[in-house]
């Protein structure tokens, strides 16, 4: 009955497009969509609805015809996206904040599993995503028609997209014809539909957006609507979950990284749109004057839409309180004067904000998760991190705590641990606060100022240093570029699972460095199995350290079409995947695959495992099997550098990084007093102080620094050693022999200097002496002439 009623309202009311268009090989051109969309401006369409996307958001061409079409008062539908249950997998154009988004439930209204989750993923590393699907409509076995003739049951978010596109030209029947184009636009369409939808019990915000579209509650709001500015969500109540899922399961506390939140601005009144004055946060008592607010937001609010970003941060006075803080924060929307009218149109919109503090948890509960240092497609092609996925070529999925990483962000909470997002360098937290730094799966470079920085946090200040790294082969990288017949070019890998060299780099004054195999397999660890997808081996270790090694298939050789290789009958070989090791006040922990964690291809988990990699680096508790004495390093594992994994000489880096050629800078999401600064503690301590596992380095002169042909900064400390290869391999072993926790690490900070002033001293009293014996030389000479 309602698919009658749409069909007779589309007929009689309006224009209406399903696009779904693709070749034979199901292959679909930018320049397709370009010409449609023309067509619908061109002939003044109301309604298009998208069954299709893609998760290049970049397109530039096809992302800016979208917003013409938006800009045209034509209001877009479009499918979320068929990657679900994966997080961070919303398709364009349906991630734009100018378009609905649709997610698919079935009939017993429960997400699709099929249906992809928010959240975007633009905003990332320097911010937070918005909330998407928008809504949700059935899209799991729905009837409908076949070409020939009859029914069958089709499936997708493609076919929940046509049914909301359906209610959106019944709605549109509302409003008088005369009227239609004064009141409906893409932002009054989208105030509707969210307003009016059902909140499901279940799904959190980004699975279900606000929720099942109801299309009477959305008729009453159209029935009586006047052109107004609104804020989507209306309402953060972060003591409510599921629905506020990541936010209701980890409150807020005095000192963390400012937590983000990214909501949209939805300006009925105009396609343009302006926020006059700066957002007001209002709190509802007195303890709401803890919460302090910075906002970034759009100036400018075109086409329809823009973005208001929350960045709360709990008062140093707030370190005890423990309570809920509400309040409002309001925003003065205006837009110029509609057709006939002489004044602009202004609105007030408030969103409602209900937050859970707590004291300040201790240092060993609080992890810091390094965000900048990832990079994901687009802009570049960033290969996926297990090479056994075939199907899925590229890493898009935002490697974020909440979204690809969303299962171990919630195993963390339940272990009682705290974690916080960096998005800026590592030059811009303050290491006293954290117990550990975990860095996973990260592909970009590292400014110079981090590598020392980092040295010093873990040296001197006890940060604790967790990370997960993964395959890494230039070959490999080489086999796997492919024709992209869009763009009519060839594409290749800019980069590993994880950029490998540039961890090295950042590795080095700890002496431990990954190799470039490409490791496969399954083992047994703290009673569990686990399987070794596409990971790398531990080249370099120091002595005294703890290495585990298991037996893998090395399927670097074959690149990507390892398989191969593993039905040849391969033999497998002990490889190092696992080290631990104390250096100075923190201890340290490298694992050579992150699959494990990534739920995006998981096979096993490992989150046992990092739970005591935790336990290590923040409170030195040491698990007996991975502390065993047979897993003891007598010896150095070394590997020379030019056996190293090296770097790509033909990918210009600069393009894709966030490091190479750009600025140090503290971005928004870090500390508020350091916002736009280089950073904490930059002016590093403990000059001339001597690691074991590396020579000595002087931290005051910084590292040295050289480039090759392809132009990125890959840093190296300089190791003194003599010509003959031999000596200098002995010079280095040396200094691998010295204990981790060797006492002269952590010598007072009065040792060096009061060595310096005795000897300053002890130069200054021979220099005394010695000129006074000068000038009585002097004097017995003159008195010897005088006689003469």
């Amino acid at each position: 009955m309602l698919s009658a009623l749409v069909l007779h309202q589309i007929q009689r009311f309006m224009h209406f497009v399903c696009s779904l268009m693709h070749s034979l090989l199901q292959v679909s051109y930018t320049s397709w969509f370009l010409d449609a969309f023309n067509y619908a401006i061109a002939t003044n369409m109301d309604v298009l609805n998208l069954s299709i996307g893609g998760p290049d958001y970049l397109d530039l061409p096809f992302v800016e015809k979208i917003w013409e079409i938006t800009a045209n008062n034509i209001i877009m539908v479009s499918a979320i996206g068929n990657d679900g249950p994966l997080y961070g997998t919303l398709n364009n154009p349906a991630d734009q904040s100018d378009v609905i988004g649709v997610g698919g439930i079935d009939y017993s209204d429960h997400i699709a599993s099929f249906s992809s989750r928010g959240m975007s993923t633009w905003e990332l590393p320097h911010g937070y995503g918005r909330v998407k699907p928008d809504i949700v409509a059935y899209g799991r076995d729905i009837m409908g028609s076949k070409i020939s003739a009859g029914c069958k049951s089709l499936s997708g978010t493609s076919v929940a997209s046509p049914v909301v596109a359906g209610v959106v030209c019944l709605l549109v029947s509302v409003i008088p014809e005369p009227d239609r184009k004064n009141i409906l636009n893409p932002a009054s369409m989208k105030q509707a539909l969210v307003e009016g939808a059902a909140k499901l019990s279940g799904p959190n915000m980004y699975e279900q957006g606000a929720g099942r579209v109801d299309l009477l509650k959305s008729y009453e709001i159209l029935k009586s609507y006047k052109p107004r500015a609104s804020i989507f969500p209306s309402v953060l109540d972060y003591t409510v979950c599921p629905y506020t899922w990541p936010f209701c399961r980890q409150p807020l506390y005095a000192g963390a990284m400012p937590v983000i939140f990214n909501a949209t601005i939805l300006n009925g009144m105009g396609v343009v749109g302006y926020v006059d004055s700066p957002p007001t946060w209002h709190p509802s008592d007195e303890e709401g004057n803890l919460l302090s607010i910075h906002f970034t937001y759009s100036e400018i609010i075109w086409p329809w839409t823009g973005y208001l970003a929350l960045h709360m941060q709990i008062k140093e006075e707030g370190a005890q309180f423990s309570g809920k803080i509400e309040g409002n924060v309001t925003l003065r929307v205006s837009s110029p004067p509609a057709h006939g009218e002489k004044d602009p149109r202004i609105s007030i919109c408030v969103l409602q904000l209900k937050l859970n503090v707590v004291p300040t948890p201790p240092r060993s509960k609080r992890i810091l998760w390094d965000q900048f240092h990832n990079i994901k497609y687009p802009p570049g092609y960033i290969p996926r991190d297990s090479l056994d996925v075939r199907n899925d070529i590229l890493d898009w999925h935002g490697d974020h705590l909440h979204t690809n990483f969303h299962i171990m962000f919630n195993m963390l909470r339940d272990a009682g641990y705290y974690v916080e997002t960096l998005g800026s360098p590592l030059t811009c937290f303050d290491a006293r606060q954290y117990g550990t730094l975990l860095l996973v799966d990260l592909e970009d470079e590292y400014f110079t100022e981090e590598i020392e920085k980092l040295r010093d946090d873990v040296v001197n200040t006890g940060l604790g240093l967790a990370v997960f790294s993964e395959w890494y082969n230039v070959d490999t990288m080489v086999k796997m570029r492919f024709f992209d017949d869009n763009t009519r070019s060839w594409w290749t890998p800019v980069t590993g699972g994880a950029n490998v060299p540039a961890l090295n780099d950042l590795l080095a004054p700890f002496g431990i460095a990954f190799g470039d195999k490409i490791l496969n397999g399954d083992f047994s660890l703290l009673g569990e199995q686990n399987r070794y997808a596409s990971g790398t081996d531990i080249v370099r270790f120091p002595r005294g350290g703890y290495v585990h090694s298991f037996p893998f298939l090395d399927s670097s050789e074959s690149g990507a079409t390892q398989n191969v290789l593993q039905a040849s009958g391969s033999t497998k070989a002990d490889s190092p995947i696992l080290g631990l090791t104390v250096m100075g006040e923190g201890r340290i922990a490298v694992y050579g695959d992150s699959n494990c964690l990534d739920s995006s291809h998981m096979v096993t988990n490992c989150f046992a495992l990092l739970r005591k990699l935790l336990d290590f680096t923040n409170e030195d508790v040491r698990d007996p099997e991975l502390f065993s004495d047979s897993n003891k390093q007598d010896s150095p594992l070394y590997e020379p550098d030019n056996q190293l994994p090296s770097r790509r000489t033909d990918v210009n880096f600069s393009a894709f990084s966030a490091i190479v050629g750009k600025e140090l800078i503290c971005r928004t999401d870090t500390r508020f007093e350091i916002w736009g600064t280089k950073g904490y503690n930059l002016q590093v301590r403990g000059r001339n102080r001597r690691l074991p596992g590396y020579p000595a380095i002087d931290l005051g002169r910084g590292l040295n620094s050289t480039s090759d042909a392809s132009n990125i900064r890959h840093p190296r400390l300089t190791v003194r050693s003599n010509k003959d290869d031999f000596l200098g391999n002995r010079y280095l072993g040396l200094f691998y022999g010295d204990e981790p926790d060797a006492p002269m690490l952590v010598g007072g900070h009065w040792l060096i200097p009061f060595v310096v002033a005795v000897t300053g001293i002890l130069l200054l009293s021979f220099w005394r002496i010695r000129q006074k014996r000068r000038r009585r030389r002097k004097g017995t000479s003159s008195g010897r002439l005088a006689n003469i």
